[in-house]
């Protein structure tokens, strides 16, 4: 028994167990696991699991498993562009807005 914690993102590449069947469970977020099967077919099989989801792989087959929780990230515009430390140039967002100095001041201001 063994407990892997993945970043978002990361993943336990291809390998096998030659002597041991694995069994993995979704303690939480969600995880894409994929095998392959054995000569000649090599067929390709992929599944998302979610909490709660079991998952067994068969001894010996080569299997993966990859985080598919991921944390994108979010910039919210205005913040950036108005209120960044130190400030972006009035001169260049009045440019880039087609604003005067004094409407980017103010909205400067507001952040």
């Amino acid at each position: 028994m063994v407990r892997i914690d993945y970043a978002a993102g990361g993943q336990n590449p291809p390998h096998t167990h030659p002597r041991a069947t694995e069994i993995l469970t979704v303690l939480e977020g969600s995880l894409e696991v994929g095998f392959v099967t054995s000569n000649p077919n090599n067929n390709h099989f992929t599944k998302t699991l979610y909490k709660g989801d079991v998952f067994v792989f068969p001894s010996n087959a080569i299997h993966y498993q990859r985080n598919t929780n991921q944390n994108p990230g979010a910039i919210t515009i205005a913040n950036a562009v108005f209120g960044s430390q130190p400030g972006i140039s009035a001169d260049i967002l009045a440019k880039s807005f087609s604003l005067d100095v004094a409407t980017v001041n103010y909205m400067q201001s507001k952040f």
